[in-house]
């Protein structure tokens, strides 16, 4: 679908998403925009980069996308996933000559787009900027493909301070960058208003065991492939050996991790592994753990929300807040580790972290970032004014 809007439209903004995260955290944004009294023209452009449970969000948030890249190829690559943005983005931009485009986060489809609007001159705003574990390899691509999208985008929408001082250390100007909180939150305190169904069986039954710690696992970084893998599973194996403990791990589809964790861990008496969970079962079992042991960037977002202390199975991690508010537990790989911090949280048995504080947002960032870019596009020179800003700074 294609089409211009009115001559009088007082901005037309372009959202760009390709996974599942990115579909969740921009989903509150798109409504803030469309709700916001100005009238944005605000369309939606999925690249497909990936497919997998992402309908299922599109549906969830009422997110109709007006361009489906359909990029999903079997055995696809980054490059496939690069080369395919860039072609497919451009005649998108070139008819419908959108004022702003919007991007979140840090995956392929974030920093491509972001380059094809750079090559076009399309001012380019980037949700959840400045987002930095100080190893460009940890994660791969993630941590690279963030920073050279703060090198392209105009406008830096940062969660936290701390994102903020990143940015300006990088030599970002201050005037280009505003902390919103992140979206992620704005999502999660929206789908927890209602109570949906759980579409797994064995997830409900997990959930109807009031009295067992429920330990939620995910893995699946590429930084954990092989070794580390192997010995976070030998401690979710000893952790399951625990009276009282019951284990939840969907698991990844990429062999890497697939094949490792049926092996070890796939006997288990109390070891519930399945295929990777819809968006609102993932929430419900977020909400009823006594503990997430993870190496994803949105989980360690959104468990602070419910009060779920978090294990980070990483070595570093582009979200310290977590980690400096005691609402996150940075333990790598390390078994040893991993049980000595996983049994010292379950003994406190308060289920979290007393009460319940989030460090990455109060549930309004999408709309302090829909009025932020509505007052750009009512003063269409702004941005170029800050373009100037820069340059005498330099």
């Amino acid at each position: 679908m294609t089409g211009g809007a009115a001559e009088s439209a007082p901005g037309r903004v372009l959202v760009v998403i390709g996974t599942r995260p990115e579909a969740i955290k921009m989903a509150p944004v798109i409504s803030a925009l469309r709700a916001h009294e100005s009238g944005m023209d605000t369309r939606v452009l999925f690249t497909g980069q990936h497919t997998d449970l992402v309908d299922q969000v599109l549906e969830v948030f009422d997110l109709d996308p007006h361009w489906n890249l359909n990029l999903m190829r079997e055995g696809q690559s980054v490059f496939d996933v690069a080369e395919g943005c860039l072609r497919e983005l451009r005649p998108v931009l070139e008819e419908w000559s959108p004022d702003l485009l919007l991007v979140q986060g840090d995956t392929v489809t974030v920093f491509f787009a972001a380059l094809a609007g750079f090559f076009l001159q399309v001012p380019v705003g980037h949700v959840e900027a400045g987002l930095r574990s100080g190893s460009k390899r940890a994660p791969f691509p993630e941590e690279g493909l963030r920073r050279l999208t703060s090198v392209v985008a105009d406008l830096h929408f940062a969660p936290t301070e701390g994102a903020r001082e990143n940015l300006i250390r990088e030599g970002v100007p201050e005037q280009r960058i505003w902390v919103t909180g992140n979206p992620v939150v704005d999502a999660l305190l929206e789908i927890s208003k209602e109570v949906h169904p759980v579409a797994d069986p064995r997830v409900q039954a997990l959930l109807d065991e009031p009295d067992a710690h429920l330990i939620l696992v995910t893995a699946h970084r590429r930084e954990s492939f092989g070794a580390p893998l192997e010995r976070i599973f030998s401690a979710v194996r000893a952790l399951a050996d625990r009276e009282g403990v019951k284990i939840l791990y969907p698991v990844h589809p990429n062999p890497n991790v697939a094949g490792p964790a049926i092996a070890a861990l796939g006997e288990h008496p109390r070891i519930v592994l399945t295929e990777p969970l819809g968006y609102l079962d993932l929430v419900r079992a977020m909400a009823a753990s006594s503990l997430i042991l993870t190496d994803s960037g949105g989980i360690q977002e959104e468990a602070p929300t419910f009060g779920v202390p978090v294990l980070v199975l990483r070595d570093l991690t582009e979200r310290p807040e977590g980690v400096e508010a005691g609402v996150a537990h940075l333990v790598g790989s390390d078994p040893e580790r991993i049980l000595a911090t996983a049994d010292r949280l379950l003994k406190q048995r308060k289920h979290a972290t007393g009460d319940a504080y989030n460090p990455y947002g109060d549930g309004r960032a999408g709309m302090r970032i829909a009025t932020i870019v509505a007052a750009m596009l009512a003063d269409p020179a702004r941005i170029g004014r800050l373009e100037g800003s820069e340059a005498r700074e330099r």
